[in-house]
């Protein structure tokens, strides 16, 4: 994988990805990259974390359910860089048909959510945001606090293993094509740490720190490429493919963050203490062809059981984002289903 730009790029680059929707494109007559349900009921809603960022999501809710009961929800994730309207929203959606009461939102800094300057990637705000999702499910009346699970895509899903890590409120957790954003920071996809390149990465963040307290403006590193040129690698095509054609592009997904967030999030692990969430379940999906398929192979190693790696033959990456066809929706309403009674 080219670095774009010190470990910055190397989270950001690396964490925005594509393939070809089962879903025609075009005018969906709403602000999303995919089409509505007509089984589901959708609703614009607004919430806090304790940091006092105001969050913005997308709830969904089943047309047919008897609203004298209360049911298991799903909070979900999206990619790094990216936005509730895409991939989180589809997931959502469609879990929605398949019975649960399903929460997409936007992450801190990004979208239509607050903090600010936005695009600032924050480990801290990113892990709290899952935890502000559960404290706002669990006013909802339709929603049993006993039974609400995280479901992270990308990046995400590293963030909502770190929140069950520390909320047992969560009762299951499925990551999908998952991201450990602070290993990738650190390391990209190698499986060593080269502590020289890490320094020298250091060195040029905290000097661009200098340069934005002089009157600098703030140096953005751009995650999916807006060109693809002769030497663009592979993985800058399958994002491409996605964030940059009408298949998933959306105007508040930029896939950018700023580039002194690369330090901070130098520090994030979503591994070491995966053992804190038992004897909670959780469950890995991974493409076979997928370049980020290592993360959810060591998350697997690492975490206790109950657990899952569950392998899709013949998906990478951002196959997952919203191949339809390739998307083990029957796995994740059975791992949910039985997880959540």
């Amino acid at each position: 994988m080219k670095m774009l730009a010190g470990i910055a790029a190397g989270a950001l680059a690396l964490l925005s990805a594509t393939a070809t929707s089962a879903y025609p494109q075009g005018s969906l007559g709403w602000d999303k990259t995919f089409p509505r349900s007509a089984k589901v009921d959708h609703q614009k809603v607004n919430f806090y974390n304790r940091l006092g960022i105001n969050l913005v999501g997308d709830l969904y809710v089943p047309k047919n359910l008897d609203r004298s009961r209360r049911y298991a929800a799903i909070i979900v994730g999206h990619p790094y860089g990216g936005v509730k309207e895409q991939t989180s929203g589809l997931y959502a959606q469609t879990m929605a048909e398949r019975g649960f009461v399903t929460l997409a939102f936007d992450a801190s800094y990004n979208g239509e959510s607050g903090g600010q300057p936005h695009f600032i990637a924050s480990h801290e705000a990113f892990v709290e945001d899952f935890s502000a999702a559960v404290d706002f499910l669990g006013k909802i009346a339709l929603v049993d606090r006993g039974r609400i699970g995280v479901l992270g895509v990308c990046g995400s899903g590293g963030f909502a293993l770190a929140a069950a890590q520390i909320d047992p409120r969560i009762k299951a957790v499925a990551t999908v094509s998952m991201y450990d954003i602070g290993q990738a920071a650190r390391q990209g996809l190698s499986e060593r740490l080269d502590t020289a390149a890490l320094r020298k990465s250091l060195a040029s963040i905290a000097a661009q720190r200098w340069a934005e307290v002089d009157g600098a403006e703030r140096t953005m590193v751009i995650g999916t490429p807006e060109e693809l040129s002769e030497s663009s690698t592979a993985i800058d095509e399958e994002f491409y493919a996605y964030y940059r054609t009408p298949r998933g592009r959306h105007p508040r997904s930029t896939t950018a963050m700023s580039r002194t967030s690369g330090a901070p999030m130098a520090l994030f692990s979503a591994f070491e203490r995966l053992d804190w969430i038992f004897p909670r379940p959780v469950l890995f999906i991974t493409g076979d062809k997928a370049h980020s398929r290592l993360f959810s192979e060591q998350a697997y190693e690492r975490a206790t059981e109950p657990k899952e790696l569950y392998v899709v033959p013949g998906a990478g990456h951002v196959d997952l984002y919203d191949r339809v066809n390739l998307i083990p929706w029957d796995k994740l309403k059975s791992f949910f289903t039985q997880h959540l009674r």
